[in-house]
């Protein structure tokens, strides 16, 4: 009964647009109070925004500019409400202030960066980037404490809730899980028969999720480090997954014309938000049933518009 009620919710629910970038939006990320929104863009800045959950309130942006490339990824500190990581083409990685939009950190690494993501006591980041190399920042020194190159495409990493596990996505369809911090191998997981792009940590610290370029995504227990279950609504590859703040939902994109919103526990779709073109994030808020997305929307000319969308307010 209960899904079948929050499956009505989701119908009644509506998008809001947030124009501003100049080129397509590569990347949303909230902050961990679920205050702010972040936006990483082709156009080589970033924006946050304030955006209430109950409210229509002008929502005031700052801009971070200074990287000379595309911000590819972006993080908030899970720690601090204020405190966001960029990672860009330029092969730089910034930390910036988003209340003053200043960058109080930065580091040149050695290739175009992809992928960012923090570890989840706030303490180190690790980069990956165009070449397979994966860089462990201490983030209070902000210089590189360990570099390994990989001799196949790493795709997304993450960290599991307590910091102890690393996971790298790989081309090859494999997801290999270290030991963190000695980053020795401990499984090497055959999880899908194309590339995996994506993962995500559910927050219990249950489950992970990862979305492939075979358009499935798996859902793993990450004690036994086994497939508990798939989702399989998507055709095309996934490139972005992500669970909400209970863990009871998970969103997936790719390039269908629609976002996914399956049940974790019985796989069943419960939603679809309709989407213009292939979607290239896919966020949920860490606090309430609000989800961020961005793609490669074109307006009529053809030109990028530069926008992202909001899922899940109960006005337009």
């Amino acid at each position: 009964m209960e899904e079948r009620n929050t499956t009505i919710s989701f119908k009644n629910l509506h998008s809001r647009e947030y124009p501003g970038h100049k080129k397509k939006v590569h990347s949303v990320a909230w902050n961990c109070m679920g205050t702010r929104l972040a936006s990483g863009s082709v156009d080589q800045t970033a924006r946050i925004w304030h955006i209430e959950p109950h409210g229509h309130s002008k929502v005031k942006e700052i801009e971070l500019k200074g990287h000379t490339d595309s911000v590819d990824q972006l993080c908030w500190d899970p720690k601090h409400a204020d405190l966001i990581a960029t990672a860009s083409g330029d092969k730089t990685v910034r930390l910036w202030d988003a209340r003053s939009g200043k960058c109080s950190q930065q580091v040149e690494l050695s290739g175009e960066n992809i992928n960012i993501t923090y570890k989840p006591d706030g303490a180190h980041i690790a980069v990956g980037n165009r070449d397979d190399e994966l860089t462990i920042l201490d983030v209070r020194k902000f210089k590189p404490i360990h570099k390994r190159k990989f001799n196949y495409e790493v795709n997304e990493i993450a960290w599991n809730t307590t910091g102890e596990i690393f996971f790298l996505t790989t081309g090859n369809g494999t997801v290999e899980v270290l030991t963190y911090p000695s980053l020795k191998p401990l499984h090497t997981l055959n999880a899908h028969t194309a590339g995996c792009y994506c993962i995500a940590i559910d927050p219990t610290g249950s489950y992970f999720a990862v979305g492939s370029a075979d358009s499935l995504v798996s859902l793993w227990d990450l004690s036994e480090m086994l497939c508990v279950r798939t989702f399989t609504k998507l055709e095309w590859p996934v490139r972005t997954i992500s669970f909400n703040y209970t863990g009871e939902y998970i969103a997936s994109a790719s390039e269908d014309l629609f976002i996914d919103i399956s049940n974790v526990h019985s796989g069943r779709t419960v939603h679809q938000i309709p989407c213009r073109a292939a979607m290239n994030s896919v966020e949920w808020n860490p606090k309430y049933n609000l989800l961020a997305y961005a793609g490669d929307d074109k307006n009529k000319y053809q030109a990028d518009e530069g926008v992202f969308r909001v899922f899940g307010f109960e006005s337009a």
